[in-house]
């Protein structure tokens, strides 16, 4: 944003001001319409439209079956990270966390004997652990969120190297790896994974946009120094949004091994990044401050139909990552760009302001 100060000659210098939440004198309409997340929305939709009327087999029960499945992971790990990186921080490491975690369920179960349930539990603490550990440094210590989350994705995922090296398990009882591959209702392209995503979006909806700590987030990655003193306690955030996105790796680490039927430390390895690019293109400003949840989930569904369109009509994994790399430094830049274009628009009006004060004075010096 950008705001106009006086200097002593009385012309109008538009000066970085701080940034500021949205303009909320507009009409409700404009907010809506006018937004990233609606832009996102309305692409998804003629992606939508476009795929299901020209590639073939895409309106499949099978092919809408599989973009959902493939797209849990992204759609789960998306919820923390866009609470994340609104603070202005960021999380490399969830990834890493999918693997640890889904190493340490493995050898639970298999090795150790634990039921499918306890072990689960255990590995989502040891997520948790991980989450906490980033947001210690992070929040308490006061290091860049960036650094430290690269350190720990090679860490965490060296300790699961470490633990089974090359090996894998596999020996998951049928009635949990078919649990992680059901339907909701027979016939319909809507895998069980959704219940539980629907019922952490609705939760992390409710924490970011309307409860006082989803207040404190936004005014965080505004301006953190602002929101310690309007009594956001701004290390505590950050360490709990750290800790859930640790503690939803460890479960995106439970679902990925059963639904695979396979634990080894390669699992999800590259997973961050579509994670990142999802919520970038859902509206989300890498400087914090900015994004909304239904912009960030529509973003993870427009780069699932743009593949799996994609991979229908025979384009290889590299072609697809052009695409997806391309449409994801777009919609970067248009923040950027928008940002620019307010800025000039608003000089303009400032020195088409301070030229109409000066012929005013001029005029009343005459007389």
């Amino acid at each position: 944003m950008t705001t106009l100060t006086q200097t002593p000659g009385g012309t109008g210098t538009p000066t970085p001001g701080p940034r500021t939440y949205a303009d909320y004198s507009r009409p409700f309409w404009q907010r809506v319409v006018l937004s990233r997340e609606f832009a996102v929305i309305a692409l998804l939709i003629a992606a939508i439209v476009y795929s299901r009327s020209q590639v073939d087999y895409f309106s499949g029960p099978q092919t809408m079956y599989y973009l959902f499945r493939d797209s849990a992971s992204i759609l789960l790990l998306a919820l923390p990270m866009t609470a994340i990186i609104v603070t202005g921080e960021i999380d490399l490491s969830v990834a890493s966390t999918v693997g640890l975690t889904s190493v340490a369920f493995g050898m639970l179960h298999v090795d150790a004997g634990l039921s499918v349930v306890v072990a689960a539990l255990v590995a989502i603490a040891i997520g948790a652990l991980c989450g906490a550990f980033n947001g210690f440094l992070v929040a308490y210590v006061g290091l860049p969120s960036i650094a430290v989350t690269i350190g720990t994705l090679a860490l965490f995922r060296g300790i699961a190297a470490g633990l089974l090296g090359t090996e894998s398990r596999t020996d998951f009882p049928d009635s949990w790896t078919d649990l992680a591959k059901e339907r909701i209702i027979e016939d319909q392209p809507y895998p069980m994974i959704l219940i539980p995503f629907v019922v952490l979006a609705v939760l992390f909806a409710l924490l970011l946009h309307f409860s006082p700590f989803g207040r404190g987030v936004y005014e965080i990655g505004l301006n953190d120094e602002a929101a310690h003193f309007t009594g956001v306690d701004v290390a505590r955030t950050k360490a709990i949004l750290f800790v859930l996105a640790g503690t939803v790796a460890g479960f995106v680490g439970i679902y990925t091994t059963l639904v695979t039927g396979v634990a080894r430390a390669e699992n999800s390895v590259g997973l961050e990044l579509q994670v990142i690019a999802a919520v970038l293109l859902g509206g989300v400003s890498i400087f914090g401050g900015r994004g909304a949840l239904p912009g960030v989930i529509a973003g993870v569904l427009l780069i699932g139909v743009i593949q799996r369109a994609m991979l229908l009509n025979g384009q290889t994994i590299n072609v697809i990552n052009i695409v997806i790399g391309v449409l994801l430094v777009l919609s970067v830049m248009s923040t950027s760009l928008l940002a620019l274009g307010r800025n000039v628009v608003s000089a303009s009006k400032g020195a088409r302001s301070s030229g109409r004060s000066s012929d005013s004075a001029g005029k009343r010096s005459l007389s």
